[in-house]
């Protein structure tokens, strides 16, 4: 490893999340709701020391911290729903993201009038603006949700917003990502990790320590058999554990553009649809966050692209350079001189 690697490891190391390593006190996305929605439904655990993992041009160059520690990820769960949704389109059971989802799972929560036009790409957008509860969280209470990388929001967290015609209005909201993979449960007709093991863990040489757990009380019945309906991050518990050696292997696969090992994992058109700029938010993509203009972190190229979870943790694919970066439990405040430093490590800028 050279020493200017080293650094940017160092950097990493010194500038550690601000979040308690135990779950208590400053841990969590919950503890900024308002009541009621300010408490966890599913289970979490303690968290580690900054960790990460860097390849280039798939050789790894760097792990530090404890890599094979499966974390919570929060967010970046979002981008594992992106994955699957890839894999309900290219087998056939989501061919057209512009389609309705009521079209081929009515009767869970988009039959109403102002439901019934929203598309899965409306979804993995966020510019859905799904009205509802799903597993009795309301889509209020990511109303006015403030994001890092986003526009500042007109209001106050978890006041009631008057809502928009879907499509027309982008908000990171994490109870209609928790539809979206209601959605998906419903469209594969079994449970979400069942899905992920075959279609992305195997296929990428995942370890068997990933878990990507529900809330308590979220599980429905599909062809009478009970399934577990999981969320797309860990706001109010739950969510995806991974280690960041894993999540590498992920964004390895993603660099080179759906392929393992010769095998083909996820097509090259699905990724290009996750990497296309919403018209809405040019700094997103299907539950991606992109570098569009450098806006986002601008020491890196303008074709990375990330999955980003509270915490914070981030997973880099930059697929011009074939660079790969997962940090875990970084204070996101600093996340954009970490990634200007290991850019310049590697001769990537």
């Amino acid at each position: 490893m050279n020493e200017a690697l080293q650094r940017a490891i160092q950097f990493s190391i010194e500038h550690e999340s601000t979040w308690d390593r135990q779950v208590h006190g400053n841990w969590g996305v919950h503890v900024n709701d308002p009541p009621p929605w300010n408490r966890l439904l599913g289970p979490v655990h303690d968290r580690g020391p900054v960790s990460g993992a860097i390849a280039l041009d798939g050789r790894v160059l760097a792990t530090w911290g404890e890599p094979d520690r499966a974390d919570l990820t929060f967010s970046i769960a979002k981008t594992y729903l992106a994955l699957l949704a890839g894999v309900a389109h290219d087998r056939g059971l989501l061919p057209d993201p512009d389609e309705p989802v009521r079209e081929r799972v009515p009767g869970i929560g988009f039959d109403d009038p102002h439901n019934a036009p929203i598309t899965w790409a409306h979804l993995l957008q966020q510019t859905s603006e799904w009205q509802g509860e799903c597993f009795g969280l309301s889509d209020q209470a990511d109303h006015y949700r403030a994001v890092t990388f986003g526009d500042p929001p007109n209001g106050k967290k978890g006041d009631l917003r008057p809502l928009q015609t879907p499509g027309t209005y982008w908000e990171y909201n994490d109870v209609r990502i928790n539809q979206l993979s209601l959605a998906l449960l419903h469209l594969f007709r079994k449970p979400l990790p069942e899905v992920f093991r075959e279609a992305i863990a195997r296929p990428c040489g995942l370890s068997d320590d990933w878990n990507w757990a529900g809330y308590d009380h979220a599980w429905v019945v599909i062809d009478g058999k009970r399934m577990q309906s999981v969320p797309g991050g860990t706001h109010w518990g739950g969510g995806m554990s991974i280690s960041a050696n894993d999540q590498l292997k992920i964004a390895q696969m993603l660099v080179d553009e759906g392929v393992v090992g010769g095998r083909r994992v996820l097509s090259r058109e699905w990724i290009g649809r996750m990497r296309t700029p919403c018209s809405l938010a040019s700094f997103y993509g299907y539950l991606v966050w992109l570098n569009t203009g450098r806006k986002m972190f601008p020491d890196v190229p303008a074709s990375s692209y990330f999955g980003v979870g509270a915490g914070s943790s981030f997973m880099w694919i930059e697929p011009s350079s074939r660079l790969t970066v997962v940090v875990r439990w970084l204070n996101s405040e600093h996340a954009g001189r970490f990634f200007g430093l290991v850019g310049e490590a590697v001769g990537v800028s």
